[in-house]
């Protein structure tokens, strides 16, 4: 009796210390500000100054801040627009990362829309890829790009979430450099992978995977071809594409995909910030 008592109290200790371990390394996050109801907050937002964009597939949502009404839509052929799972606001137009999920072989694209008319504009094709772009962003003179794998739907079978790979290109989209995600992060993306992800300020980059509600605060190594860990922070909403809002520091928009709304949230002490630097790319 006395052996299984031991062994009951190193047991129960071990899960406290591992309970202790979990919210030591989850920091205090953001607070939720407000609630949008959004038909297309499905994948991502999107925002600038007036607006924030609700990203569907083949759809995108234009909703004004202040009334919270859709005033504009964009609805592409879905046999075109397969998948599209985030965008963010350059200048005057919409950045949109595309792939053909959850078909295979994999095929991505950059797709590009009018903020003024919501008409797409441009496009570049990655053609088949080693991963579904999920998300793309402009920062510090270059592309950066998550090229997602997965385990089960939409998995190719010779890889799974761990090849999830972040892709630095140069104005012309030629690939400079590349990385692996971190193996505590990766473990958190579960069978999926990463949704979101966004350069802040001090060079960090921010990234969120599909379901779990937090953030993810990496950086550059300075050697080996892996991300490091910096910190975990808590959200409102459960993974998926995120923007932030450049118009109130601090702030970030996020989906609640269950209830088809965008929340706005802000960080109580700090701020990411956005962290958008250096000329706009040229037009492709």
């Amino acid at each position: 009796m006395m052996g299984n008592a031991k062994a009951y109290a190193v047991a129960i200790l071990a899960a406290l210390l591992a309970v202790i371990a979990t919210q030591a390394e989850t920091a205090p996050g953001y607070r939720e500000l407000r609630r949008l109801p959004a038909q297309e907050a499905r994948q991502g937002v999107a925002t600038d100054a007036r607006f924030v964009y609700a990203i569907e597939d083949s759809k995108i949502g234009k909703y004004d801040k202040v009334s919270g009404k859709r005033v504009a839509l964009f609805e592409g052929d879905p046999k075109v627009f397969i998948h599209m799972n985030s965008c963010s606001v350059l200048a005057a137009e919409l950045v949109c990362a595309m792939s053909n999920f959850p078909n295979l072989p994999m095929i991505s694209s950059v797709e590009w829309f009018s903020t003024a008319t919501m008409q797409h504009v441009r496009t570049h094709s990655f053609g088949p890829t080693s991963g579904s772009l999920t998300w793309i962003d402009w920062h510090d003179g270059a592309w950066w790009a998550c090229f997602a794998n997965y385990d089960n739907r939409g998995g190719d079978p010779a890889r799974n979430h761990t090849a999830t790979t972040l892709v630095k290109f140069n104005a012309q989209f030629v690939a400079e450099a590349s990385w692996l995600f971190p193996e505590n992060v990766l473990d958190k993306f579960g069978h999926m992978s990463a949704s979101g992800g966004r350069w802040g300020r001090g060079g960090l980059l921010y990234v969120t995977g599909h379901d779990l509600p937090e953030m993810y605060v990496l950086r550059l190594p300075a050697a080996g071809a892996r991300l490091e860990y910096v910190s975990t922070l808590s959200l409102p909403t459960g993974g998926q594409a995120f923007d932030w809002d450049r118009s109130k520091p601090g702030h970030l928009w996020t989906v609640e995909r269950k209830e088809s709304v965008l929340v706005e949230s802000a960080l109580p002490t700090g701020s990411p910030g956005s962290a958008v630097t250096g000329t706009l790319p040229p037009q492709n």
